[in-house]
């Protein structure tokens, strides 16, 4: 037996309940990993509160780095001992976890464990942002709401050295400060200001190409008006919850695109899977991306860990180390 988390019924931090679990043996086609770090990520929140639909009881938790200790049938492109990540499984949040072998990331030597806990599950959402979604380049000028949290942290640094125009948006000043580290070149404190009216500023009222918007409700419709014609709204996440119902003809002025992208389905089979990933490492071996670590603490803490994130204590990545 192991420890690790279950939720047994949706609801707060509390629901998130310590307990021994029984992992079990990986079966045809899957693997088991020793846990080194686990990423936590905002939709570890939106499941965990009901958000996201999942069957009841689950073990959370999405984004994992570790070592491959046993190994199913049928598996032959992984073996004990690799130094592997998975994102987009059930279970991170253990001592233990068994995963699809197809889902499974080789880790560079270069990259450790923390890191690459860090970074799996946000860079590979990063790299789908810049390159897939959208693809990023010198001409273009975008927003990044939530810009010091940990995609929002990745997607500045990566469109940065893509030689994008980068505005931030952020909560507070040390928020601003580490926006600004992370290479934009304009940093809005929207609790200060009106964030589409300083961006048609910045931009002498032709609004900025794409917005990378993982707010949700309370920045959605200021995100589409500060966008130029043409330009793409990519709303990848709902903070502060669910944006309201619109009508589609809001979007017609400007002739807008809006998208709501999931990783999940930009890699649907393991060589898109591989394309992103590998992308994102060089990124990160080339010195492009600084993994920011700001917050570490025991898998033991994980509720801790979620109240914080939750009420915006946080910066950069937070892992959870079991």
């Amino acid at each position: 037996m192991v420890k690790g988390f279950k939720v047994y019924t949706p609801g707060g931090p509390e629901v998130l309940k310590y307990e021994e679990l029984d992992v079990g043996e990986p079966g045809e086609g899957q693997v088991k990993i020793r846990i080194k770090a686990v990423g936590l990520n905002f939709i570890d929140v939106y499941f965990r509160k009901g958000v996201y639909g999942a069957k009841m009881p689950y073990v959370p938790g999405f984004e994992s780095a570790g070592e491959v200790i046993a190994i199913g049938p049928g598996v032959t492109d992984a073996k004990v001992g690799d130094k592997v990540g998975c994102m987009g499984a059930f279970g991170a949040y253990a001592e233990e976890q068994i995963v699809p072998a197809r889902a499974l990331v080789p880790i560079p030597e270069s990259v450790d464990f923390i890191k690459a806990g860090a970074i799996l599950l946000k860079g590979m959402t990063a790299q789908m942002l810049l390159r897939k979604t959208f693809k990023v380049g010198p001409k273009h000028t975008i927003l990044v709401h939530a810009a010091a949290g940990g995609v929002g942290s990745l997607l500045c640094q990566w469109a940065r050295s893509l030689g994008a125009q980068v505005i931030g948006c952020v909560s507070s000043e040390e928020k601003a400060r580490q926006a600004t580290e992370d290479g934009c070149h304009h940093v809005i404190i929207y609790s200060k200001e009106d964030f589409g009216k300083r961006v048609m500023a910045i931009t002498n009222n032709s609004g900025v190409h794409v917005v990378y918007d993982s707010v949700g409700r309370d920045t959605f419709q200021g995100s589409l008006d500060c966008l130029a014609t043409r330009g793409y709204m990519i709303s990848y996440g709902q903070s502060s919850g669910a944006p309201d119902p619109f009508t589609m003809s809001i979007l017609a002025p400007k002739s807008l695109f809006l998208t709501r992208p999931s990783l999940i389905q930009y890699t649907t089979n393991r060589d898109e899977l591989l394309e992103i990933a590998n992308d994102l490492f060089h990124n990160v071996e080339a010195g492009v991306l600084k993994v920011r670590v700001n917050q570490t603490y025991p898998l033991s803490d994980a509720a801790k860990a979620h109240d914080d994130i939750e009420n915006r204590r946080t910066t950069g990545s937070t892992v959870l180390i079991p």
